[in-house]
């Protein structure tokens, strides 16, 4: 089987370059969690989350319980932080954290700043013939404006956000990266700094890179699922590049 990839500026699939053709069973699939892997978003989204909690007469959350649940849903992240208030509450408070997020969005003052090395790791990447996806708790807008703050929207094959998919710890965006790209989940890895990234990988049967750098401990990650831990994004090409020859050999 051939696959018609577009090929961007940076290798990556995008309309500004040409295609390759390629072959199904050598093509690779890097998926990257965003939030607290490729982006440190934490302040922005702790700011923001005290603000729909405050806006709705709820106790705020704790800082280090507001980071533990980033990457989920943002429904099911505000159920976790507030699990004694009702459905209704939840989704006030869902609005008011969207409607703060787009304000900030709007103004310049949300700051998702990338992580050191990461532009490099995914340059490295793109020039090896990895194919870049993202699979983030975000909405579609929140990405997008990720990704054109930090120009960087051509470096990545498939974008999933858990607007347009279920969220993790379900493998459904790992999935549709897979039937986007045309990759095999035997030639796919999943990165990210939560148990929730790795628990995804492990439903979707993709072996799992945790990063330490994030939101969730080295154990934690390890515990579920990952197949090693990363302190480096300068590491991640050797890393990815391991556990795709480890499946294959």
């Amino acid at each position: 089987m051939e696959v018609f990839r577009f090929r961007g500026r940076h290798g990556a699939l995008d309309h500004a370059g040409g295609f390759d053709v390629v072959s199904a069973q050598d093509l690779k699939l890097l998926v990257l969690d965003c939030d607290g892997t490729l982006v440190d978003s934490q302040t922005a989204i702790v700011d923001t989350m005290h603000a729909a909690f405050g806006e709705n007469g709820v106790a705020r959350p704790d800082a280090d319980a507001v980071r533990h649940v980033v990457g989920l849903e943002l429904l099911e992240a505000i159920a976790r932080l507030a699990p004694t208030l009702g459905p209704a509450t939840h989704d006030k408070i869902c609005t008011s954290y969207r409607n703060y997020a787009k304000a900030k969005r709007a103004d310049n003052s949300w700051r998702d700043p990338l992580y050191p090395g990461a532009r490099e790791a995914i340059d490295a990447l793109n020039g090896d013939g990895w194919l870049i996806g993202v699979a983030t708790g975000k909405s579609r807008a929140g990405l997008d404006q990720v990704l054109d703050e930090h120009g960087m929207q051509g470096h990545f094959a498939t974008l999933q956000t858990s607007d347009r998919a279920a969220g993790k710890p379900n493998p459904e965006m790992l999935f549709r990266a897979l039937e986007e790209t045309g990759a095999d989940a035997g030639r796919a890895v999943m990165v990210g700094d939560t148990s929730y990234d790795m628990e995804m990988a492990v439903n979707a049967n993709i072996p799992a890179i945790g990063v330490s750098w994030g939101y969730h401990q080295s154990a934690a990650l390890k515990s579920a699922g990952a197949v090693t831990v990363i302190d480096r994004f300068d590491q991640l090409p050797d890393a990815a590049a391991g556990l795709i020859a480890a499946n294959i050999g």
